[in-house]
């Protein structure tokens, strides 16, 4: 595929149709978020341009019908935030979000909500951020009889101050989940978010205030009621999933940063007895990038096999999804998981090792791959990925559906 980009308003006039033209364009998007990736990091500002840089590359649509231009494969989709997250962890997460959150009336919907929204969003390429944070249990719904009221806040509302769309979730009275999507400019954002990884993921507090909608807007509800089945849960082991790849993507950007900083700038060190010519002779330098390597190959095609069976269940008839096949996928996501972090984290803070002290000059930002895994690995306890595989492997239990997992 031929892809021409002009450079003053970053709009590709080529549509992707074939997995591997995606990943093309993915590559091409990541190596234009890389160019100014550690001082976008430092600056922290909200990333409009960035979002917009998604939309124009058509990476947004991805997962949309084909008959209006997307390309609908979850294995690409998570492959192309995998990809973006090399460069900037920051915009993979919001890019995953998006994907997850473009899927949720799939996920909840009925099929009148999944032919309108699916339409809406991939002719208007629109971009979704979620509200959903499941500890927060203060967004409030209300029944006014044809219509549903909303009003409290959500914290980690990741990407709703630069989206289009906003996936809500809040309780009735009664204690039934309603899920909404709304228009992102109908929250009020505290622009609170200040942490020390993700910085331009746009993650902090929205108030939602007298958001009224009609009750066809509650995903999944039909006369008041929902019907609940095991493809709903696919949302929760979708953005485990996501998070697996984006971290698989920052571990990838890292060692390939790393490498090429060794490559032209690190210095072999002179006082070992054992002198070489160039850093790249060095033989711990070498054993060194030789386990990184080995580790990220082990967890890529960990990660490959797991989004080859999720993707399965997801595109396969939402009715045919049983309890069984969501666990047994639910238990090799976290165990990918949990290895993704610890064996990314290793890469990310011993990358130091192999370039130097110098490598750790502000200009250079390589401090943004450890903080980013750090910061969103927190996300939910690895021990608690680790307990449900220890279960699985000893007592041939299936993980329980839970929020997380």
């Amino acid at each position: 595929m031929t892809t021409t980009q002009n450079p003053t308003t970053n709009r590709f006039d080529v549509t992707p149709r074939t997995p591997d033209e995606w990943l093309v364009r993915a590559r091409e998007v990541a190596r234009m978020l890389s160019l100014d990736a550690a001082e976008r990091d430092r600056l922290g500002r909200p990333p409009h341009a960035e979002v917009q840089l998604l939309k124009d590359s058509g990476l947004v649509t991805l997962l949309g019908p084909r008959e209006h231009g997307g390309g609908e494969a979850w294995t690409t989709a998570l492959r192309v935030c995998r990809e973006v997250s090399r460069a900037d962890g920051s915009i993979g997460q919001l890019l995953g979000y998006h994907y997850l959150w473009s899927w949720a009336v799939r996920f909840f919907g009925t099929q009148e909500q999944i032919a309108e929204e699916e339409e809406r969003y991939t002719r208007n390429c629109h971009f979704y951020s979620g509200a959903i944070n499941p500890r927060d249990k203060d967004l409030v719904v209300t029944d006014e009889g044809d219509t549903i009221r909303l009003d409290g806040r959500k914290t980690f509302a990741s990407g709703s101050g630069v989206s289009d769309r906003t996936c809500l979730a809040g309780s009735l009275p009664d204690g039934r989940p309603v899920f909404v999507i709304v228009d992102a400019k109908s929250l009020v954002y505290h622009q609170d978010w200040d942490n020390m990884g993700q910085r331009l993921t746009e993650s902090g507090t929205v108030t939602v205030s007298g958001v009224r909608l009609p009750w066809s807007a509650a995903i999944g509800y039909v006369d008041k009621m929902a019907h609940p089945m095991p493809y709903n849960s696919l949302s929760l082991l979708t953005l485990q999933l996501i998070m697996t790849n984006l971290y698989q993507g920052i571990a990838e950007g890292a060692l390939a940063t790393a490498a090429e900083y060794t490559r032209t700038t690190t210095r072999p060190w002179p006082y070992g007895g054992d002198d070489k010519e160039s850093a790249t002779d060095e033989w711990y330098i070498l054993e060194t990038y030789g386990d990184f390597r080995s580790r990220l190959w082990a967890t890529e095609s960990l990660i490959d096999t797991v989004n080859e069976e999720l993707a399965t269940l997801l595109h396969g008839p939402r009715e045919a999804v049983t309890w069984q096949q969501r666990g047994e996928t639910a238990v090799r996501i976290s165990a990918a998981k949990q290895r993704i972090i610890q064996d990314g984290l290793d890469v990310c803070s011993r990358m130091f090792d192999v370039m130097g002290a110098r490598a750790t000059a502000a200009r250079y930002g390589h401090d943004r791959f450890w903080r980013n895994l750090r910061t969103h690995s927190l996300h939910d306890p690895a021990a608690y990925k680790r307990r449900e595989v220890g279960r699985y492997a000893l007592l041939g239990e299936l993980p329980q559906p839970s929020y997380y997992t």
